[in-house]
């Protein structure tokens, strides 16, 4: 165990670095940067496939979401997602969330990782898992790169943290090196980010409404009254019955 923190810790601090030194991918609330890719095959509809392959270069692929402008640590309290590995596993402190905060030292991070503490290797392969809310004030991070402990619960972290700015949130993998086989490709969807969640479909349109899918709009912006006052949404560009 005290050679795992040892290696993870040095590479983590690089970590910011190199996804600063990415080039991005525009998309709707979120980018994708390294070997990242929109599949199909989420749960449901697409998925963001992160991959980690030390023979294939640059050797890790994450998804760097939009965060509300002047957020704070102690404003932040659900991080979750769902995710299937491909191949390999969980290990090497990947995959994870990022937490960016600024400091007066420059930005760093609180790392938030994915899998069975206290090791977060042998996450299972057989299917779609949720991660459930992995900022529980009983919750671990890693606060190293601020001070802090590597085991720190979530609610002591926002008491000494609590006010910094987080500046960015990141859901990373790059741990090939450690795990089976030198590859660790995984999926991932519907990830959220306190009350805000991101999938990775299309945008609906009208032609989302067709062959009943005028009834899958449960919520915002729907409900539909039926196919035609679905359509008639989309082809007003977003506007319903009796809006102005």
């Amino acid at each position: 165990m005290y050679a795992f923190r040892l290696t993870l810790v040095a590479f983590v601090l690089a970590s910011l670095a190199l996804v600063q030194a990415t080039t991005a991918v525009a998309a709707s609330g979120y980018t994708l940067f390294g070997d990242a890719q929109i599949v199909s095959g989420g749960n449901p509809g697409n998925a963001v496939q992160i991959r980690s392959d030390a023979s294939r270069p640059p050797g890790y692929g994450g998804v760097d979401f939009d965060t509300p402008t002047g957020m704070t640590v102690s404003q932040l309290n659900n991080l979750s997602t769902d995710y299937k590995f491909t191949a390999g596993s969980c290990g090497g402190g990947a995959p994870r969330f990022q937490i960016n905060v600024s400091t007066t030292t420059g930005t760093h991070n609180i790392f938030v990782y994915i899998g069975p503490p206290p090791s977060y290797t042998g996450c299972p392969i057989d299917g779609w898992l949720s991660t459930g809310n992995l900022l529980t004030p009983a919750s671990l991070v890693d606060a190293s790169q601020l001070g802090g402990p590597f085991y720190d619960p979530w609610a002591a972290a926002q008491t000494t943290y609590g006010a910094l700015v987080v500046t960015g949130i990141q859901l990373v993998t790059d741990g090939s090196w450690a795990v089976a086989g030198g590859v660790q490709t995984v999926l991932v969807d519907n990830v959220q980010i306190n009350g805000t969640n991101f999938t990775f479909d299309p945008s609906p349109t009208k032609d989302s409404c067709k062959k009943g899918g005028w009834q899958s709009f449960t919520s915002s912006p729907g409900p539909f009254k039926n196919q035609g006052d679905c359509v008639s949404f989309f082809a007003s560009g977003g506007k319903n019955e009796g809006d102005d």
